[in-house]
């Protein structure tokens, strides 16, 4: 058995895998977000710690095996939260700072965009972690006997009993803190956020063996660290250059493999490394991170009252022909790709007094689909098919609309969950249970969803939501 955990935004999943990739046993326990100030996101790291330990135990119990069963263990992770722990306690030093967190903004306006690009193939943005940390060690005042990392760090960490300080080339790459060229640590960045090197985790493969990891009754090499998003992209088997994947969970994100190619990412998207096995040559992605897609419905759902549960937003949509004009653009974080507007506010517009909650409804998921054609289009090219994959791929609507708004075949995948099933996958290669070759016989997709509209009438539903758009980026 293989346990692998994914620890995202807003919980934790965990899965028990077996011999072809199938899944056994499945646990899901929930994470708080404060938001303590306005555009400031945070999490307690205890708790996303126990929250893999309580989702692991109960994955088990599911599966019906016991501990002593797993061969090794696989994390996938949000990836650009930003954690500081004491290396003598292990205590941190204060909340994690989330990637949707918007503090440093003002600091990412000043930063020198162009070498930034060149070194890390990221655009400036409070998104990736180095702000993050440079906010954290100004607040402290002294970096002295501290650690580093992003979830997957912390979490190896904690699973290591301290023993081992390490990250994997894909979360590394989130941190603007990394060389992508050269996958290490470069000092022109370290300088210029400051940061000592040695508060910085060892960059490894995302598929090897880490050091012995303990979980519960668990005990079992730790073999897979990947961020949520490569993961997630291996989980689809998107290896060959211009397979593209999309994920749409709390946000959403469309990885599309680049093979060797770390040149510099067209205009609206990052360049970013992907999870590959020890020994492996170096591979790339570009990404278009969209930073509001399920969170929309769950703002819809908690901040307004229009829902009872995100689930009724099918039957809602589907209730009315149109949103009647309504555009409702979820910049509730600021817009990521293609704009990378950190400063942007969410906009609804187009209210009538016959506007109701079901065209607001209707108008939160198509913007899910537009977002995603945004990023699309920044790609050299369309893809040609799109692989999805996460909890919003249960919603008919937004799977249908997605195809047409795209004007590309949508892929559903077979396991919702793809993101803990890539760092199965990983942890599988690392330990030799299965070879990358292999591994696309065990990723059918569950359904495949041709676009309905015409191509004049998606350009028509486009030119709306683009007026939306520019709106809130006034």
């Amino acid at each position: 058995m293989i346990l692998a955990a994914d620890q995202g935004t807003t919980g934790t999943t965990c899965l028990v895998v077996g011999d072809a990739l199938e899944v056994l046993g499945r646990a899901t326990v929930p994470v708080a977000v404060a938001t303590p100030r306005p555009g400031w996101v945070e999490q307690e790291a205890e708790e996303l710690w126990r929250s893999v330990e309580q989702a692991a135990a109960a994955a088990l119990a599911d599966a019906g095996v016991a501990a002593r069963e797993v061969t090794a263990i696989g994390i996938a992770n949000q990836r650009e939260t930003t954690v500081v722990w004491e290396r003598s306690s292990g205590r941190p030093v204060g909340p994690a700072i989330v990637w949707q967190d918007r503090r440093t903004a003002e600091r990412c306006a000043e930063l020198p965009a162009e070498l930034v690009r060149a070194r890390t193939g990221l655009t400036p943005d409070p998104y990736f972690s180095a702000t993050k940390l440079e906010w954290i060690l100004r607040e402290r005042g002294s970096a002295d006997g501290l650690a580093f990392g992003t979830v997957d760090s912390w979490l190896l960490w904690r699973l290591t009993g301290g023993a081992v300080h390490a990250t994997d080339v894909s979360n590394a790459s989130r941190t603007m803190l990394l060389d992508l060229r050269t996958l290490a640590w470069s000092d022109e960045l370290l300088a210029l956020f400051g940061v000592p090197r040695e508060l910085l985790p060892e960059v490894r493969a995302s598929a090897e063996v880490l050091g012995e990891g303990a979980l519960g009754e668990v005990r079992a090499p730790v073999a897979a660290l990947a961020g949520d998003q490569q993961a997630s992209l291996y989980g689809h088997g998107c290896l060959a250059p211009g397979e593209t994947k999309a994920t749409f969970g709390t946000g959403a994100f469309v990885l599309s493999a680049s093979g060797s190619d770390c040149s510099e990412a067209p205009h609206g998207l990052v360049r970013t490394a992907v999870a590959v096995p020890s020994g492996a040559e170096p591979r790339y992605a570009l990404e278009g991170s969209i930073f509001v897609a399920g969170a929309a419905v769950q703002w819809l759902r908690d901040g307004l009252g229009l829902l009872a549960d995100a689930a009724e937003s099918e039957a809602l949509a589907y209730s009315v022909d149109s949103t009647e004009g309504v555009h409702f653009v979820p910049a509730l974080a600021g817009l990521g790709s293609p704009h990378w507007a950190p400063e942007a506010r969410g906009l609804v517009s187009g209210i009538t007094r016959g506007t109701r909650r079901e065209h607001l409804v209707r108008a939160a998921l198509e913007a899910i689909a537009f977002q995603t054609r945004d990023v699309l289009d920044a790609l050299p090219a369309l893809p040609r098919v799109l692989r999805v994959d996460g909890g919003a791929t249960a919603n008919g609507f937004l799977m249908q609309f997605l195809a047409d708004v795209c004007q590309v075949p949508v892929e559903v995948a077979a396991e919702r969950e793809t993101t803990a099933l890539g760092a199965a996958a990983l942890a599988g290669v690392a330990t030799g249970r299965w070879t990358e070759d292999e591994l696309a016989s065990f990723l059918p997709p569950a359904a495949r969803l041709e676009p309905s509209r015409s191509a004049a009438e998606v350009e028509a539903l486009l030119g709306g939501w683009r007026a939306a758009v520019r709106r809130a980026l006034l």
